[in-house]
């Protein structure tokens, strides 16, 4: 009995069903209301895990918690557990961002406390400075709304539709050029050269000349206009008498020089004429010999200024060649005398050579005087 071989007893008949056999819809009922319920347990299980830990440790754990592919709660994202050293320029209200800490809040760094931060388009250039409605509170010219800005409650091409109107406005053109009566002929003006209708009512308006366009440039002998500089030098007119509106009417222009000088004053040819020639110095011939008169005085001084200087130089050169000559000498010696020597010196000029002022100027070639040579 002992030496016999121990053998693996034949397999006990199961009531189960023989394998191959399909699921009875009963077992597939059961099986999916076992795997719902460890779902439902599974996800209550997590609910309260999420709530046992904080953000911190969920982000640190929330690959372990969580299963593959799983995403995360809301809770765990929020900004209501954001660490107060985040820093979020975007946020504007801290107490309704978790902490959040706003622009305003953010201190500088330590090199940049000392710098200022300035708003130029609150800012007016008062030529002395840029000043702030802040610097003056009481003084309105400083943030007086600026008529050439677009106002905030016009779009764009509102805009552009009302600085065309205004520019038709000023030069009376379009809509509003003065209307022509039919019925009363003799009230309408008319060109003063040709007489016809279309004249420019902006010259009428300004220098009340009624003159047409092909007029001004038929006779640009009267209708040209003139700068300020060409009537104070060419009709010998001051600045007061320029200003006078009454007197001499102008036209103003942007500087084309530069958009930041003044603007031109623009005068009409024949008015400025009329007053040089008429009122102020009577004719013409007056008016040149005024000019030749001014002239001359003008080149007067100017020989008075180059004599009095020609003067300082010679007393200059007189006491420098007296002090050279006592140093050379050791002794007493007089103006003139030659230097290391006794007798008297006597220049030897060079060419002359005009300087910097166009004047020639001689050199002596032995003791390096310097005189100034002036032709008549």
């Amino acid at each position: 009995m002992a030496s016999e071989r121990l053998s693996t007893p034949p397999p006990q008949p199961t009531t189960s069903l023989p394998p191959g056999s399909p699921l009875t819809p009963e077992q597939v009922k059961r099986i999916e209301i076992n795997r719902l319920k460890a779902k439902a347990l599974r996800d209550q299980r997590e609910a309260e895990a999420r709530k046992q830990n904080d953000a911190a440790s969920l982000e640190r754990s929330d690959s372990s918690n969580l299963a593959a592919g799983q995403k995360r709660a809301y809770s765990a994202i929020s900004t209501s557990n954001v660490p107060a050293t985040l820093r979020d320029g975007r946020s504007k209200d801290p107490a309704k961002n978790g902490g959040f800490r706003p622009l305003d809040d953010i201190q500088p760094a330590r090199n940049f406390t000392k710098y200022v931060e300035y708003d130029f388009s609150k800012m007016t250039d008062t030529k002395g400075g840029f000043l702030t409605a802040e610097d003056d509170p009481h003084n309105k010219a400083l943030y007086a709304p600026n008529a050439e800005d677009k106002p905030a409650h016009m779009t764009l091409k509102e805009w552009e539709r009302h600085q065309l109107l205004r520019s038709l406005r000023d030069r009376k053109e379009g809509p509003f050029e003065p209307g022509l009566s039919v019925m009363k002929k003799e009230e309408n003006k008319v060109c003063r050269e040709c007489q016809s209708l279309e004249i420019d009512w902006k010259w009428e308006d300004i220098f009340g000349c009624a003159i047409c366009n092909p007029c001004k440039d038929k006779f640009p002998e009267k209708y040209s206009l003139l700068t300020k500089t060409e009537a104070r030098e060419d009709y010998l007119l001051t600045d007061p008498e320029l200003k006078d509106e009454e007197l001499l009417p102008h036209l103003e222009r942007p500087n084309p020089h530069k958009a930041t000088f003044h603007n031109m004053m623009l005068f009409l040819r024949y008015q400025v004429e009329e007053y040089a020639f008429g009122k102020k110095w009577g004719s013409a011939e007056a008016l040149d010999e005024e000019f030749a008169r001014r002239e001359k005085d003008k080149k007067r001084r100017k020989e008075d200024k180059f004599k009095s200087k020609l003067q300082e130089l010679k007393k200059k050169t007189r006491v420098e060649a007296y002090r050279r000559s006592r140093k050379a000498g050791g002794g007493r010696g007089g103006f003139g005398d030659e230097i290391g020597g006794g007798g008297k010196h006597t220049h030897t000029w060079g060419r002359a050579v005009e300087n910097d002022e166009g004047i020639g100027v001689k050199t002596c070639v032995d003791c390096g005087m310097e005189v100034e040579e002036l032709e008549f």
